[in-house]
């Protein structure tokens, strides 16, 4: 989605390819066990910590709030390093119905962009960061009408096990199955509006210390320090800077970790030096006045992820059936549909 807007579609595609080459809760807490289970809570207790929701009676809340209330998805994944890590997020589809389109598209950097800056870079022979910001929802307030969230069964004993005193009067039954509403007061993954909110946090941020957006891409913003340009282009939580003085990129990583950074939500991961992992492009500084750009582990990762095994090669896609529909082969099921949705879309980026 380099360089577009993302729909409430995509989003919730973004989400739901997720799901396919993760584990949800109960899949997660069958296969893993107290890891599965210990990755849950941590990641519910950060979300406590940071006043990520408050607690809501059931009672307190009309029909039609219940009925809109989101659910919540837990996703449990096995890191490269051998981790287990938690995550939830909300299921915004209900969302859907009654905000707009407009209204919850965050802009992302166009892929030209962040190519010309790295061209700029180069010749100028800058010093270049790549930063990651830790769980850059969960720092944004959540702005507008009220969004409620319902977590169910095994979920909702996690996220009270972390405060039993403060959650377990909210807890109530629903057909016999264990309920807790609560309200977001941040903006949860997975709510149409989180991408959005935080694109407005941040830009907000940098304005405030002297950047000017681009008016051609609202994902790159510059300053004038010392007479040279200090740029920044960000895709979401993803952010690429760079300046003729390292020192002037120090005290940005400084300022970043100030800012967007502490013990409950994780450190902001930083990479300096003349090579660079970026939004699955691999940006190489190392030839003076030069940047060579490859995808290489990308498409590595692309064919590790893909389940079917692969004995054929073709030359190109655009085969002479490439536009041939078949009314007699058998649909894929949901989990291959969105795994197959994953494929094409990260394809199409890495052909722009």
């Amino acid at each position: 989605n380099i360089g577009f807007e993302h729909s409430d579609e995509e989003l919730m595609g973004m989400i739901f390819s997720q799901m396919c080459l993760q584990h949800n809760l109960h899949e997660g807490l069958k296969k893993f066990g107290n890891r599965g289970r210990e990755a849950a809570l941590g990641e519910f207790k950060q979300m406590h910590l940071r006043d990520a929701f408050k607690p809501r009676h059931a009672s307190a809340l009309t029909p039609v709030e219940k009925k809109k209330a989101l659910g919540t998805i837990v996703l449990i994944e096995e890191k490269q390093d051998g981790r287990v890590k938690g995550r939830a997020v909300a299921d915004g589809r209900k969302q859907r119905e009654d905000i707009p389109k407009e209204d919850a598209a965050s802009p992302t950097s166009a892929l030209e962009s962040i190519i010309l800056t790295s061209i700029i870079e180069a010749k100028e022979n800058r010093h270049v960061v790549v930063a990651d910001i830790p769980n850059a929802f969960i720092q944004t307030d959540m702005e507008g009408d009220p969004v409620f969230m319902k977590l169910t069964g095994k979920a909702a004993e996690i996220l009270v096990q972390n405060a039993p005193e403060l959650y377990r009067q909210y807890i109530t039954l629903e057909n016999g199955r264990v309920v807790l509403y609560v309200e977001a007061l941040k903006a949860i993954y997975g709510t149409l509006k989180a991408a959005l909110l935080f694109y407005k946090k941040l830009v907000g941020d940098f304005k405030s210390i002297g950047f000017v957006v681009n008016p051609y891409d609202p994902c790159v913003a510059n300053k004038m320090i010392n007479g040279k340009q200090f740029t920044i282009v960000w895709h979401v939580d993803d952010l690429k800077f760079s300046h003729a003085d390292k020192e002037e990129t120090d005290k940005f990583i400084d300022w970043l970790r100030e800012n967007y950074e502490d013990k409950l939500i994780g450190e902001i991961k930083v990479s300096q030096g003349k090579v660079h992992d970026y939004l699955g492009m691999k940006l190489d500084y190392s030839s003076p006045g030069d940047v060579k750009i490859n995808m290489v582990e990308y498409v590595k990762k692309m064919i590790e992820v893909f389940p079917e095994e692969r004995t054929t090669t073709a030359t190109t896609p655009a085969a002479l059936h490439l536009f041939e529909v078949r009314d007699d082969v058998k649909l894929l099921d949901e989990e291959q549909a969105m795994i197959f949705h994953t494929i094409v879309a990260k394809g199409l980026f890495l052909c722009k």
